[in-house]
């Protein structure tokens, strides 16, 4: 099986996997169970845990071994969750990579909107965002929080590919209809035209074939607040407000959208966007480098959560996102490769970005200056921080049970093989302890070493045999 198949259900029935798992429950906390098995229900959950000192684990290997339902991971082979990536701009895939030499305006009104423009094209969308999805499953990517388009047949063809293709994924119809930052070519009609075929997708969501368990999840998607009239933002909150779906945004990105923001609402992003009604336990805002004391105040009160871009925020935000100080000021968060403001598709790279981020807020990078006064100091994070944010803190950002490897979350979940061809993970027995191993697998990983992908106890990428 390859990354083309159709997903692999378990049969049904129960499973279990032996195998040594990584997970980090917490920020700061590294979790190895060594040798343990993973009890896997026929819907898809993680039953049990059970650890190879548990009286439990020779009966539970062995009944599941006669059954035909034992997997046991190879040495050098590790289990660990699946990556959640909370901020992809899925019509942007084909200019992933380019044009990230330009400013930001130009970025988007020269490159990304002629580009999106194009997704009413039925045959086009499933052009793009087949592989988008498939190369997304091939990296490790388990959950995708996607912005879609304008449009009701790209968005359906996309939501439609991650059923085939067994992705978990948050879809949103993008709503923009300000004359004055959004092409003519490009924007809504009408505030009340974008509510209402919001609200139309998504009930369409809900009604698509295969998609009774939710696997696929709409999101209210105003792109943000400079290219929306208040009329819409007002309507998309209360939608939310109704409904309790997931909303998706930007939020003071960069110097110019947090000012743009201020002098037309009088307030910050966060606030506006509370006004509105669209700040909601379910909201995840992308970027926000520059919220204020009382806008991360505000959002851990709210139970909101922001996408961390790191890659993208050096080429667009003009400044690095403080996640240690966030997350100390009890503000939700997970992790975002915001394609294709960011050039990689790859979680581990974003973990990678994650850290070299805090390192430069941390010491600076202005060697004009005394070391005393070149950074803010106590940002740093650490690979195990990196890990928790492209994975259980992501889950948690989305109100969903995935991101660990514990009784209860859906088995979402990757196999890492250190001994892939290829590999740039180099494990040494003698001299690397298991946490040794997840920090070169975080560090080193590719998409070479992603042999297996599983969501909700699906097989839905394999690289060679399962």
């Amino acid at each position: 099986m390859n990354s083309t198949a159709s997903p692999v259900s378990a049969t049904g029935l129960p499973w279990a996997m032996q195998c040594t798992a990584f997970d980090a429950p917490q920020a700061d906390t590294l979790r190895v169970q060594s040798e343990v098995l993973v009890v896997v229900s026929g819907q898809g959950r993680i039953e049990a845990v059970i650890a190879r000192d548990d009286p439990r684990w020779e009966t539970e290997r062995a009944r599941h071994a006669a059954a035909g339902q034992l997997r046991a991971l190879p040495a050098g082979s590790y289990l660990l969750p699946g990556l959640v990536d909370v901020h992809v701009h899925a019509p942007q895939w084909p200019q992933m990579g380019k044009a990230l030499d330009v400013p930001l305006e130009d970025w988007l009104q020269q490159n990304t909107f002629p580009l999106e423009a194009r997704y009413g094209d039925a045959a086009f969308a499933e052009s793009v965002y087949r592989p988008l999805v498939q190369q997304l499953l091939a990296n490790g990517t388990t959950t995708a929080m996607y912005f879609g388009t304008l449009h009701e047949v790209g968005n359906r063809v996309l939501a439609e590919q991650c059923l085939r293709q067994g992705q978990r994924a948050l879809v949103g119809r993008v709503a923009m209809d300000e004359p004055g930052q959004c092409p003519a070519f490009y924007r809504d009609a009408s505030a009340r035209q974008a509510v209402a075929e919001t609200e139309a997708f998504i009930d369409a969501v809900a009604q698509l074939p295969g998609n009774s368990g939710g696997l696929v999840l709409p999101v209210i998607t105003p792109r943000f607040i400079p290219s929306c009239t208040d009329e819409l933002l007002a309507g998309l909150g209360a939608l939310a407000q109704r409904t309790g779906a997931h909303v998706q945004t930007h939020c003071s990105e960069s110097d110019w959208a947090h000012q743009h923001v201020l002098e037309r609402t009088g307030t910050t992003d966060a606030h506006a966007l509370h006004r509105f009604g669209l700040l909601t336990r379910r909201t995840v805002v992308a970027h926000a480098n520059f919220l204020t004391h009382a806008d991360v105040a505000l959002m851990a009160e709210v139970g909101a959560s922001v996408a961390h871009c790191p890659l993208s925020n050096f080429y667009f935000a003009n400044s690095v996102f403080p996640a240690r100080s966030g997350h100390a000021q009890q503000m939700g968060m997970g992790m975002g490769s915001d394609i294709s403001g960011g050039y990689s598709p790859s979680m581990f790279d974003a973990c990678r970005h994650a850290i070299t981020a805090s390192y430069a807020l941390d010491e600076g990078v202005d060697p004009d200056l005394p070391s005393a006064q070149r950074g803010r100091h106590n940002a740093r994070i650490d690979h195990v921080f990196a890990l928790w944010l492209a994975t259980a803190a992501g889950g948690k950002a989305l109100d969903l049970p995935i991101g660990r490897i514990e009784a209860g979350q859906h088995f979402d979940a990757i196999v890492v093989d250190c001994h892939a061809p290829d590999s740039n993970v180099c494990i040494w027995p003698d001299s690397d302890s298991p946490a040794d191993v997840l920090q070169k697998i975080i560090y080193n990983a590719t998409r070479a070493n992603v042999s297996q992908t599983w969501v909700q106890g699906a097989l839905v990428h394999c690289r060679g045999t399962a």
